[in-house]
């Protein structure tokens, strides 16, 4: 909650907030954290190591201790534990490559025009901003997402209890990189995964499910979710970070569809941002919600009862709410 006192701090990190972002992506396209982790921890062994000036790398360096991701002990510069969890790219839970897709330009021009979107209600972007038909913002997103992705996916898979589950017929609707489907059919090896998404980036997806070994259980549906034919007889749909892109209209649609390609005791499992009733928490569900509004003509971060009223009034039953800690989504589970 915030204070009643005033606060320059708040104000001017506020303030320089998106220089703190851009370091932090250059670091990461600059391989500095790898770097440092494999022992060229000076400005001049580093300055070699990543093609870089050392007048560059100096300030750089310096703003990265400040932010807490470095540390200094005289010349040298060392990993803090977060840095050395998710940003070493030898680290298995690096995350680094998250930036790549948040700060990516398509993304920042929506905040570049909020001014414009606060104004008439939807992003400013012209041609529908990243809903534009096969976007390749979302190859990139499938790439730079997928180690996030993976960590919410298990957490899922613990929700549902995979691995101790019967045969699933899944299907995976904007399936992007493919980890929800991919980490189900890992957990529980008599499932079988249809993910569904523009051919460009379902290319990613199979990708993933080659890695993951379930190549075998997974095929793919080319094409718009709203126009190809889902088929039928799934026993659960996954919708894994779709519906805050639309209006409820819009989102009522998919959920008929869903409701239609499910078997009759089948699951819908919703991925999303949702905020408290009152949107007073979560912070990161509260702050998507503009996010949203800067990106899309007509989406936002939906409340349970919210998306609960969009399950009913498209024949759903019993839906219910579940974190995913420490994962900053939730889950909304309905029954067919």
């Amino acid at each position: 909650m915030a204070s009643n006192d005033p606060s320059i701090e708040l104000l001017w990190n506020t303030f320089t907030g998106y220089q703190r972002t851009f370091a932090l992506k250059a670091a990461i396209e600059l391989d500095v954290f790898t770097q440092i982790a494999a022992g060229a921890r000076t400005i001049e062994a580093l300055a070699a190591h990543c093609h870089a000036a050392p007048r560059g790398l100096r300030a750089l360096l310096n703003h990265l201790t400040m932010d807490g991701f470095l540390t200094r002990d005289g010349d040298a510069y060392g990993l803090t534990a977060t840095a050395a969890a998710f940003l070493d790219r030898s680290s298995p839970g690096y995350l680094g490559s998250g930036i790549t897709f948040v700060a990516s330009p398509m993304i920042v021009e929506g905040f570049t025009r909020l001014t414009d979107a606060v104004r008439r209600g939807g992003t400013a972007v012209p041609n529908d901003g990243t809903l534009a038909p096969e976007h390749p913002v979302w190859i990139e997103f499938a790439r730079a997402m997928a180690p996030l992705a993976g960590m919410s996916a298990l957490l899922l898979g613990n929700l549902l209890d995979a691995e101790h589950a019967p045969p699933w017929k899944l299907l995976d609707i904007a399936a992007g990189h493919g980890l929800f489907g991919i980490t189900l059919a890992r957990l529980n090896p008599h499932a079988e995964v249809t993910a569904l998404d523009w051919r460009n980036v379902l290319a990613v997806a199979e990708e993933n499910a080659r890695l993951a070994g379930v190549a075998s259980r997974y095929r793919t549906i080319p094409g718009s979710a709203f126009d190809v034919d889902w088929g039928d007889g799934y026993d659960l749909v996954l919708l894994p970070n779709f519906l805050h892109h639309f209006d409820p209209p819009t989102c009522e649609r998919l959920l008929a569809k869903a409701h239609a390609a499910l078997a009759p005791d089948g699951r819908v499992v919703i991925v999303e941002f949702v905020p408290d009733d009152d949107r007073m928490g979560p912070a990161d569900a509260v702050r998507f919600g503009l996010v949203m509004l800067a990106g899309t003509a007509g989406g936002d971060a939906y409340t349970f009862p919210e998306l609960s009223a969009m399950l009913r009034n498209t024949g759903f039953d019993r839906p219910t709410l579940h974190d995913l800690s420490p994962a900053p989504a939730r889950v909304v589970i309905a029954a067919r």
